[in-house]
């Protein structure tokens, strides 16, 4: 079998049997510490990663996925997570970090065997002690890699399913608020609500999402369109782009307009790089959009009003997030339900390394407790 193949049949048997495949309750424990781990997700690709090797080569230690090793039975982890199991959690919207383990700074740049009394600086500190038993008691034969891949997958798996029964019940509780008549939100209303949502631990991508739907839900009007969404880890260098998001006119397919989103204050140094990113494009858009989430100095927002005229044209300015939105929101006030509807779809798609379901949780609630009547007497 194929590595991939490894993953699928693993799968196959975890949604199967609800029976455990490990054979000890403690390795059971640890199997479900280390799959449910709201915070940490580089521990299950960890182990996904060295119990596939295991399978795929029977003669490795999973406790040695660092070819720096100089012992028998190293191999590497970072080929198995980036090559197989990064395709295989993204295909089956697995609750993981969409990028490999081994990047991480508790994993990275490892060159002995990960063996239980070894400390890997990593927070929380219990869940990569219990990642590094259950590769030990692999490697000792008291567990097999394919009862604990099995298990892990199991683990995962219903995790997904528990969040995505979570997130349809809050959105039928939207729907019975809709079908009953409810005012809908007023445009301060879901500036309101938005920077509620901002507010919110790991918020990062949000930025990014309140444009592209502000972009989409007037796309007719505009009659211009977003491009695509980048991973939200991705670098422009990688995917090519220019900035965060990229927005096309429909008439020629010209990029226009970019936005780069930072969750800091823009400093000149950004928009200097920015100058150089458009020196290279071709054809050179037309505004250069910075959406910060933090306070604007006067004197960097002068600077990029002045680059006009050197640049031949081209627009550059540093907005605020919120007042972006609120701009947006009244300028197209009846479109405003309809960018809130994008804005949730977009969140709802986002994989959870992007947009955690924390976070897309926490939106259907407040969007829920948003639309609720005041009570008599407030």
């Amino acid at each position: 079998m194929t590595p991939s193949e490894h993953l699928e049949a693993a799968l196959a048997r975890a949604v199967a049997s609800r029976k455990s495949a490990v054979r000890d309750p403690a390795n059971l424990g640890r199997v479900e510490r280390v799959g449910r781990n709201p915070q940490n997700r580089s521990c299950a690709r960890l182990v996904m990663a060295c119990m596939l090797a295991k399978l795929d080569q029977p003669a490795v230690d999973p406790r040695r996925p660092y070819t720096e090793i100089p012992e028998a039975g190293a191999f590497s982890g970072r080929t198995y997570d980036e090559g197989y199991v990064t395709r295989f959690v993204s295909e089956h919207k697995l609750p993981c970090n969409s990028t490999t383990a081994f990047l991480t700074p508790a994993l990275r740049n490892i060159d002995y065997t990960l063996t239980p009394d070894r400390a890997v600086i990593g927070r929380p500190r219990e869940l990569y002690a219990d990642a590094l038993h259950l590769l030990q008691e692999v490697a000792l034969g008291k567990e097999t890699a394919k009862a604990v891949l099995t298990d892990l997958l199991r683990v995962l798996h219903q995790v997904r399913l528990e969040h995505e029964t979570r997130l349809a019940a809050l959105q039928a509780e939207l729907q019975v608020s809709r079908a009953s008549g409810a005012l809908p939100l007023s445009s301060e209303g879901i500036v309101t609500l938005l920077q509620q949502h901002l507010a919110c631990p790991n918020s990062s991508r949000l930025p990014v999402l309140i444009v592209v739907a502000a972009y989409r839900s007037v796309a007719t009007q505009l009659g211009e369109k977003v491009e695509p969404l980048s991973a939200h880890n991705a670098a422009d260098e990688q995917t090519g782009a220019v900035g965060d998001v990229e927005i096309r006119l429909v008439s020629d397919g010209r990029v226009c307009t970019v936005y780069e989103m930072k969750r800091k204050a823009v400093t000149r140094d950004d928009i200097d790089r920015a100058l150089q990113k458009v020196a290279r494009a071709a054809p050179q858009p037309d505004n250069y959009i910075f959406v910060t989430t933090e306070a604007i100095e006067r004197a960097v927002r002068d600077y990029a009003a002045a680059l006009y005229a050197g640049t031949g044209g081209i627009e550059f300015a540093v907005l605020d997030c919120v007042g972006f939105l609120r701009h947006f929101l009244h300028l197209f006030h009846r479109h405003r339900t309809a960018f809130l509807d994008v804005y949730e779809a977009l969140v709802l798609a986002e994989p959870d390394s992007a947009v955690s379901f924390d976070l897309k949780q926490a939106f259907l609630a407040l969007r829920g407790a948003a639309m609720q009547p005041p009570a008599a007497g407030e």
